[in-house]
């Protein structure tokens, strides 16, 4: 078959589209043929040689893909050859085919196109683990979005609203904004130009986040703090802005705030299976009711990723840009 490989890091150029061996599905695995898959950060990251795949996982990038299931391997059931699907990967979605446990394959929900559905696994899963699963935002309360024009951003804007909770977004610029504010944001913050703690106070009559997810890391850490509520929860998924920041745990303990921070690629398989059944159960649904739908900015060849990696870096998106076969 052929992948996107990385003979040596770098720039987009590094991404080299090469024939490479043929996956074979081990124990409790399928073989997928791939239609599409998606652009990450974690795959920016590990085409510059800063995010290495965990152990046993594929050495291509790509962290989601959708496609039709080819083969099934020893153990599998409940999965059928010729089977629409999306999967969360560790790696190996930038390819002809992949390997998929099958505790991370999700059917093609209803009201969602094979290609489009590419765009659902990683952003899906992230989301609804943190802000649902660890977080626990419920209807009424307010939740904070940084980066809300991005994969993550818009489809955290749509579920948080489908539960009936209020949100705010960060975002550069009032074209991101306005994308946003169509897709249900209530609080549409320009970081470029305004103190998004100043801001979510105002808007909340001085209470604050009750949810805030974060992209940034260190860079927001401590005005992430000072945005919450009492009782509120701060969950840490990216660090665009750095690894190490200044914390006032006075200010922590005072409003009784707690802070996560997590990462999906490197969690054992049965954790993952977990995410993924819960998102078919709670998510999936809300496809087929039409108040979820997959934000894709563009579509772009496979074999021509390193233009899709382009986009993402200058940060000019609104949504997911998938790669097609």
């Amino acid at each position: 078959m052929y992948a996107i490989t990385i003979p040596e890091p770098g720039g987009p150029e590094a991404l080299q589209w090469a024939e490479v061996p043929d996956p074979v599905p081990g124990e409790g695995e399928v073989l997928v043929e791939v239609a599409a898959s998606a652009v990450n950060r974690a795959d920016v990251l590990q085409r510059q040689g800063f995010y290495n795949p965990p152990p046993g996982a594929s050495p291509y990038p790509g962290l989601e893909c959708s496609g039709r299931i080819s083969a099934l391997g020893p153990g599998v059931s409940g999965w059928a050859v010729g089977d629409e699907v999306c999967a969360l990967l560790a790696g190996g979605g930038y390819a002809e085919q992949v390997a998929v446990p099958a505790g991370q394959l999700l059917p093609v929900p209803e009201g969602v196109d094979l290609v489009s559905a590419a765009a659902l696994p990683e952003v899906v899963c992230t989301v609804w683990s943190n802000v649902f699963m660890i977080a626990h935002l419920r209807p009424g309360e307010t939740l904070l979005v940084h980066g809300g024009a991005s994969g993550i951003g818009t489809m955290a804007i749509q579920l948080a609203k489908a539960i009936g909770a209020k949100v705010a977004v960060t975002a550069g610029g009032k074209e991101k904004l306005e994308r946003c504010a169509e897709l249900g944001a209530d609080i549409l913050i320009d970081y470029r130009e305004q103190d998004f703690v100043q801001e979510i106070k105002t808007a909340t009559e001085g209470v604050g986040a009750d949810v805030i997810l974060d992209i940034m890391g260190a860079k927001y850490l401590d005005r992430n703090i000072n945005a919450l509520a009492v009782n509120g929860r701060l969950a840490i998924i990216g660090l665009q802005g750095g690894v190490k920041g200044d914390l006032n745990l006075a200010t922590l303990l005072t409003k009784r705030a707690a802070i996560t921070g997590t990462s999906l690629r490197a969690r054992p398989l049965g954790e993952k299976a977990a995410i993924v059944a819960a998102v078919r159960e709670h998510v999936w649904p809300l496809f087929g009711a039409g108040r979820v739908r997959p934000v894709i900015d563009r579509t772009v060849p496979m074999s021509e990723a390193a233009q899709g990696h382009q986009v993402l870096e200058q940060s000019g998106h609104v949504g997911k840009v998938l790669l097609t076969r």
